[in-house]
């Protein structure tokens, strides 16, 4: 690999636009090189504004000019399994916003051709390299809460009024729980270090005439007693669109945004929460800088690379939470 990463952005949307390009555009060790967008006046557009050499309308012309190293995949969700398998047929490496595909069966395909070309493949779960996460993380690794109990977790968001792929089952995989849910989830197992899956229930609300779900609600039960209940909408009535994670120990427990980890200590629940210097950015876009620079960091071989065999985890609890919700009756894994 050379000394700077050669990196394509695939999918000008929301997402890129909001976090991935304000990144690569000033990454160290890497330069983006070209943006590859179907909407060609908008690729053109920002590749203009942030210096960006080339912009492309397929992916296929993209990877075909062979000055690349590595991709970040961007697009709707049921266009991640082909653009990845496409990438590392060309022997590049990519970075690909979750889900990495919308199925089990096509995150094994996807570790299979991965590791048939040698080439890396991360997930962009960026929830992982936030800075709060981060200091709980240590908490748990450390055993300084006790034994893990459960973790619960949800997001109320508004209704939006918009329309587009995400309210397209076929396109986006799901709704509110596959926007929201996913990564809730995701984050609670990694914290948890992956315990093994035992049930699951969950109830959904979908719209008369929709595809997708606006709510879900969802209680999964792992071994060793480990428990996590996710709860989140996208059409909530209240007064507030909120966020929240808390883990739940046996000694103690955490919670996000603001993080604050509660200890019991002399038998009496004692504040240790980290403290330090105000955040100069939101914790939204410093996870992205952390999680792309860590991409960079795994390419020049300056961070370890494990292949995201734990994404096939997620995917089998979110198929059988859907089949859950549809069914009205408790999965069993």
């Amino acid at each position: 690999m050379s000394s700077e990463i050669r990196l394509g952005l695939v999918g000008a949307g929301a997402i890129a636009q909001l976090a991935h390009l304000p990144v690569l555009s000033r990454i160290r060790g890497a330069q983006l090189v070209a943006i590859c967008d179907n909407d060609g006046p908008k690729a053109q557009a920002l590749a203009q504004r942030l210096g960006v050499p080339d912009f492309f309308t397929d992916i296929d012309e993209l990877l075909d000019t062979e000055q690349i190293d590595a991709v970040v995949i961007a697009t709707p969700n049921h266009l991640h399994e082909p653009h990845v398998l496409r990438a590392l047929k060309q022997k590049v490496n990519v970075l690909c916003e979750r889900p990495l595909s919308l199925t089990s069966g096509g995150v094994t395909r996807i570790l299979a051709a991965a590791a048939a070309a040698d080439v890396k493949v991360v997930v962009g779960n960026n929830h992982r390299f936030r800075s709060d996460v981060q200091q709980l993380n240590r908490f748990l690794e450390g055993g300084e809460l006790g034994r893990l109990i459960g973790v619960r977790a949800g997001q109320y968001q508004f209704r939006s009024g918009q329309q587009g792929w995400r309210f397209s089952k076929a396109e986006a995989g799901g709704g509110a729980f596959l926007e929201y849910g996913y990564p809730l989830l995701d984050l609670a197992l990694w914290l948890a270090n992956f315990p093994e899956p035992v049930r699951v229930t969950a109830h959904m609300d979908r719209p008369r005439h929709g595809s997708v779900e606006d709510m879900m609600l969802v209680h999964l039960e792992c071994a060793a007693g480990i428990s996590f209940s996710i709860d989140v909408s996208w059409a909530y009535v209240g007064q507030e669109e909120r966020w929240w994670f808390e883990v739940v120990s046996s000694r103690g427990s955490g919670r996000l945004s603001p993080l604050r980890v509660v200890k019991e200590l002399n038998g009496r629940p004692t504040n240790v929460s980290p403290t330090g210097a105000a955040a100069r950015e939101s914790v939204f876009l410093q996870s992205y800088r952390a999680e792309l620079a860590h991409f960079v960091a795994v390419l020049n071989g300056d961070a370890r690379y494990d292949p995201p065999e734990d994404q096939l985890k997620v995917m089998r609890v979110m198929e059988a939470v859907y089949k859950s919700a549809e069914e009205g009756r408790e999965i069993r894994l």
